[in-house]
């Protein structure tokens, strides 16, 4: 099972780019790898784990942007 995550962050004040590289560290931290520009994914054993992934992303979504996740099965 994957978690995708794909985001649109702005970038135009200091601030939305200080968000937008603590939430790209965040998911750096949490193990997950870059696939393109803004799309990053991650390896869960099962839902449960996938669920608490999503969580922790939730957690650390800045208030401005689109952050959107996807879960896919190996199937």
């Amino acid at each position: 099972m994957r978690v995708v995550v794909f985001f649109d962050l702005p970038t135009e004040t200091a601030e939305e780019r200080r968000d937008y590289r603590r939430f790209r560290a965040a998911l750096l931290k949490n193990g997950f790898f870059m696939m393109q520009e803004s799309v990053y994914s991650k390896l869960a054993l099962n839902q449960n784990v996938a669920n608490g992934i999503c969580d922790s992303i939730k957690k650390h979504k800045p208030s401005a942007g689109l952050v959107q996740m996807l879960t896919v099965t190996e199937k």
